[in-house]
């Protein structure tokens, strides 16, 4: 009977073995917008945008009600896709600009990295805004990480989403383009799909569109389609989210054509909530809308964090479904190993759970409550988790501290003597708005969130780098 118990286990690993050894291994295909809001997309109730080719992926596939990104601002988001951790954890604490001493080390564990050990082909589409020395031996570059491929910026598409002039493909400035960043960045991940990677082996390709973050320049022929629009900047802003929506039914046409539709996990989703109008003066165009949340960019209530988040994989995912079972991009690394039957080392401290199981139909629970951190968002409330349909709010004693403004000297000490004064609690099911605390008629819930709050805090700054320190 033992012996029957063993034969049994040795054939089940060797099935599970050639599966991740197959060619026929599922692809990935990360689409990630810049400042879309939840509200943004026509499939998410925006009464304007038109976004026919999204609407169709939804139908598809499944539409997130409850996708969060990692973060509130771009960077950390980023920092937190790549590597299935809080970013603060990794040190990125704001957004980069150019020149800054942050930037992910090479010696953390990534997701491509992770698929490449398992002989992925990997690949890096549009806005990269992991380091501030970009394109420079100082500091890690994309291919560092686990990039084979990249074409990408360091942060925004300059001088605007019209004929950008700052991208950089595998190490080599490419100069002037022609054409809007997302229809730029599509093309070169449809030569890479087609004419570059090895097509023997499965892909990650992630593709960071720098629409619709400023400045934003959109299609002329989109501007005149929408004449109702009659806000300063608003026709520019619909017609950049239908000029992304337009890019990504590139892509899918060319998954059709290579006839990788049926064997590829698409994820389309943005990396934070939208920016506001009134931040600074050249976001004018700025009109994003976080549909029914609070907040906007920047801020640690849900308009800042909670995104549109569309999956795809037929066969699998059941076509024109819904869930508002709690998803982050934290998630998409220990997922997408499970998936690759790449190997995860027990000494990456992930922050995320693999939905593989999802897939099977099967429930998954999560082993803690998801967690954000970001020291300069708007108001007091800077962290926060969620578990199940609670959100815990905490606000700190330092005031507002110019929000958004990038990571300085001195801010290593806020982040590492922060006292958390006050708490705030929201029923995300029943308050997606989040306009009612409920901590006095749950004092239960706010301890027993409140102390995985300040236990996650303490382990994600335990190690926290002082960039600045480093760099003297």
């Amino acid at each position: 009977m033992n012996y029957l118990r063993f034969h049994f286990a040795v054939l089940v690993m060797c099935v599970l073995t050639s599966f991740a050894q197959a060619d026929d291994r599922l692809n990935f295909l990360v689409i990630m917008c810049d400042d879309l809001g939840y509200g943004d997309l026509e499939c998410y109730g925006h009464p304007e945008i038109r976004t026919p080719n999204l609407n169709k992926l939804a139908s598809e596939g499944v539409r997130f009600t409850s996708y969060y990104s990692a973060a509130p601002v771009c960077s950390p988001s980023r920092a937190g896709l790549i590597t299935g951790q809080t970013p603060t954890q990794v040190g990125i604490y704001d957004w980069i600009p150019g020149g800054s001493p942050m930037h992910i080390r090479a010696e953390e564990v990534t997701l491509p990295k992770l698929l490449k050990t398992a002989g992925y082909e990997t690949g890096l589409f549009g806005k990269w805004h992991c380091n501030g020395k970009f394109n420079s031996p100082e500091q890690p570059q994309p291919n560092d990480l686990g990039f084979d491929y990249w074409f990408a910026t360091q942060n925004n598409a300059n001088p605007s989403h019209e004929n950008p002039t700052n991208f950089v493909r595998n190490g080599k400035r490419v100069g002037p383009t022609q054409g809007f960043s997302c229809q730029v960045v599509a093309d070169e991940t449809i030569d890479w799909l087609t004419n570059v990677r090895n097509s023997d082996k499965p892909f990650f390709a992630l593709v960071t569109f720098h629409e619709p973050h400023e400045p934003i320049a959109s299609p002329e022929d989109l501007v005149q389609s929408y004449p109702d629009a009659h806000k300063k900047g608003e026709a520019l802003y619909y017609a950049n989210v239908t000029n992304v929506d337009r890019a990504v039914g590139k892509l899918m046409q060319k998954l059709d054509e290579l006839k990788l539709s049926d064997n590829t996990l698409v994820l389309f989703t943005s990396d934070n909530g939208p920016e506001t109008l009134n931040r600074y003066k050249t976001a004018w165009r700025s009109h994003g809308s976080p549909g029914p949340l609070r907040g906007m960019k920047l801020h640690i209530y849900d308009g800042g964090i909670r995104v549109p988040g569309i999956a795809r994989l037929p066969g699998k995912i059941e076509a024109g479904s819904e869930s508002d079972f709690p998803v982050c991009s934290l998630d998409l690394l220990p997922t997408f190993c499970e998936l690759a039957g790449a190997k995860v080392p027990q000494s990456a401290k992930l922050d995320g759970t693999s939905l593989a199981r999802m897939l099977e139909g099967e429930t998954v629970k999560r082993d803690k409550p998801l967690f954000w951190h970001y020291y300069r968002a708007f108001g007091d409330a800077k962290v926060a988790v969620r578990d199940g349909d609670w959100k815990l709010v905490a606000l700190w004693n330092q005031g507002e501290v110019s929000p958004g403004a990038a990571y300085k000297k001195g801010d290593y000490s806020l982040i590492k003597n922060v006292k958390f004064t006050d708490f705030e609690l929201y029923n995300l099911r029943e308050d997606i708005a989040e306009a009612n605390d409920l901590k006095e008629q749950h004092p239960e819930v706010v301890l027993r969130l409140k102390k995985a709050l300040l236990a996650k805090y303490d382990e994600a700054t335990a190690n926290a780098i002082d960039w600045y320190a480093e760099a003297n």
